[in-house]
């Protein structure tokens, strides 16, 4: 890259970190191209429009670094053809020493508008630069994790890297952990590691030590445990959650999930589709997708008979007559629903009873 050429780039995925990184570096080629820094405008799509970006990267720098212009989320910038067609107009305009770089990150798998795929095109056709970066998953984020130790000459000890990988809710599936930006918070937690060990190898119980727990204090890695009938991976996740989080809320968000799936699952026995379930709940596809599939590993008898359990918890944690119970009786019931009413489901556990 040399100062007289335009940048434009295209920038997706589920992997934040990376889309930061890779943003980053262009302000550092910008840098070492023209030997002054650039001036970086970073705005979400939503408080902006064509005619304020073509202001910001339509003159050429007669000294310094150039506009590095970062537009995030650019769908609110493409609601008629009038917009988009605006913000074609302004990839066009781009001056040699300058740079227009549009960020879009979503859930990998989740439905793309087609106007962002037109814009992605676009970018294409002026010549821009079009990246998707996919975030690692679950079995993927301890060797992520380790590269990323490596980038900074960490040493990491056996074991380390997993339990990072696990404490910043790299095995949960979906829901209340951000996948987007699980990759920076891991490096930070990298950071304040290495900051602890200066040069040392880092292990495993430094990890356990000094990184909080994400997984802990997610609710979804819960209920999609119990709603997929994953009885080793529930009960844990249970007792964990009961550590951080009142009784009462921990049963009014599995009855909710089980409520969820008894409608979609009543639904489905009178002939919907996924498709329609979408209109029908007001749900986004991929929620849509994930209940229909849950659900289908239930019967409705074992449904109701899991929502009839939770009523009898409910008695119990609130003391009704006759229902009283000490706290280690409340968590030893909480553990037999689970193995009863959700694990009636599970081959693994039917095989060993």
């Amino acid at each position: 890259m040399t100062a007289d050429v335009p940048i434009i780039a295209y920038l997706r995925g589920d992997d934040g970190y990376e889309i930061d990184r890779t943003v980053a570096g262009i302000g550092r080629r910008m840098e070492q191209s023209s030997g002054a820094a650039p001036e970086r405008w970073r705005v979400q799509a939503a408080e902006t429009d064509a005619t304020a970006i073509t202001e910001r990267v339509a003159t050429a720098p007669m000294f310094g670094g150039g506009t590095l212009a970062v537009i995030a989320d650019p769908a609110p910038l493409l609601r008629s053809k009038a917009d988009r067609e605006a913000l074609e107009r302004a990839i066009g305009t781009v001056a040699p020493g300058n740079a227009l770089v549009f960020t879009e990150i979503g859930e990998r798998g989740s439905r793309r508008p087609a106007a962002l795929q037109g814009l992605e095109t676009a970018v294409a056709r002026g010549g821009g630069d079009v990246r998707t970066f996919k975030a690692p998953q679950a079995g993927e984020l301890a060797g992520w994790i380790e590269g990323r130790a490596r980038e900074r000459g960490l040493q990491l000890g056996p074991g380390a890297a997993k339990e990072l990988a696990r404490r910043v809710g790299g095995f949960v599936r979906e829901g209340d952990v951000d996948r987007a930006r699980q990759g920076a918070l891991a490096v930070g937690e990298l950071d304040k590691l290495a900051l602890y060990r200066s040069g040392d190898p880092i292990t495993e119980a430094d990890v356990s030590a000094l990184v909080a727990e994400v997984v802990p204090n997610s609710t979804w890695a819960l209920l999609d445990a119990i709603a997929e009938r994953r009885v080793a991976t529930a009960g844990p996740a249970l007792d964990r959650l009961l550590d951080t989080t009142p009784e009462p809320i921990v049963l009014v968000h599995l009855h909710r999930r089980l409520r969820e799936l008894t409608e979609v699952a009543d639904h489905l026995a009178h002939g919907a589709t996924p498709g329609s379930l979408v209109r029908a709940l007001g749900m986004k596809p991929f929620r849509v997708d994930k209940l229909v599939g849950q659900a289908r590993r239930w019967t409705s008898s074992e449904l109701e008979d899991a929502l009839d359990g939770l009523l009898d918890l409910d008695a119990m944690v609130k003391g009704a007559p006759g229902a009283g119970a000490t706290e280690g009786q409340r968590r030893l019931a909480f553990a037999v629903w689970v193995r009863d009413r959700v694990g009636a489901g599970d081959p693994t556990l039917t095989a060993t009873r």
